[in-house]
């Protein structure tokens, strides 16, 4: 089963502990993810995924919910909120810890409601995968408002990666795919997936955003060269 997340998660959930999950992409190597990551309380919470959370209103949908740590804590506060993830392994652990609503689905085929708040967090902007897979992604997220609602995604600006001393770059970030349009591979135990993976800098999400038909302005940034966006059509 190519679902390494997935098992992780439900393998920490079950046990309270669990190996590293490992990390490639075609800029870096031996990355890992601890899989307690997914399982956060609010204080473990940054800033920028606080911020997130107070800022949410009415009725919200939690996309790439994984194990459910944001939609956790915003029912335990009161809200109405949606947990939506397609690994079927994370939304059945989900479930298990109590999240009343959990959809299992992929976000581009799910159609059912519509919402006041859209979340996409932990680099939410990598669901779109690439620039041509966000801007569908935002495009069908449209029909999933509520007049006035309102979409906060977070992301980063991984130019620095690429920057030498002297402030050149060593990759021609200008001539090449965007530079945050990464290929990753995880892996956990005998499972493996590989996938596309976005970082977007805040201007050219800005830009994308106003292509399809939203104000989008920057809410909060933290430490790493991320940041939190606001989309309202």
């Amino acid at each position: 089963m190519n679902d390494p997340f997935g098992i992780a998660i439900k393998e920490y959930f079950e046990r309270g502990k669990a190996p590293q999950i490992q990390v490639d992409s075609n800029y870096t190597e031996g990355e890992t993810i601890a899989p307690s990551y997914f399982f956060r309380n609010e204080k473990e919470l940054p800033k920028l995924e606080k911020v997130a959370l107070k800022n949410c209103k009415g009725r919200i949908l939690d996309i790439g919910a994984a194990a459910g740590c944001h939609s956790l804590i915003l029912q335990k506060k009161g809200y109405n909120v949606t947990a939506l993830e397609k690994s079927e392994i994370s939304a059945e652990v989900m479930r298990k810890q109590g999240i009343v609503k959990v959809v299992n689905a992929d976000i581009f085929d799910y159609t059912e409601k519509q919402y006041n708040t859209i979340l996409l967090l932990m680099n939410g902007s990598g669901i779109g995968g690439t620039l041509a897979g966000l801007k569908k992604l935002l495009t069908h997220l449209k029909s999933l408002l509520l007049e006035d609602g309102q979409i906060l995604i977070d992301s980063s600006d991984i130019k620095y990666l690429f920057e030498e001393e002297d402030g050149s770059h060593w990759v021609d970030i200008a001539n090449n795919n965007y530079y945050g349009e990464m290929q990753y591979k995880v892996s956990f135990r005998k499972s493996v997936a590989q996938f596309d993976w976005l970082f977007i800098d805040f201007n050219t999400l800005q830009l994308l955003a106003n292509e399809i038909g939203y104000n989008c302005s920057l809410v909060e940034e933290g430490p790493h060269h991320d940041y939190l966006a606001k989309l309202k059509l």
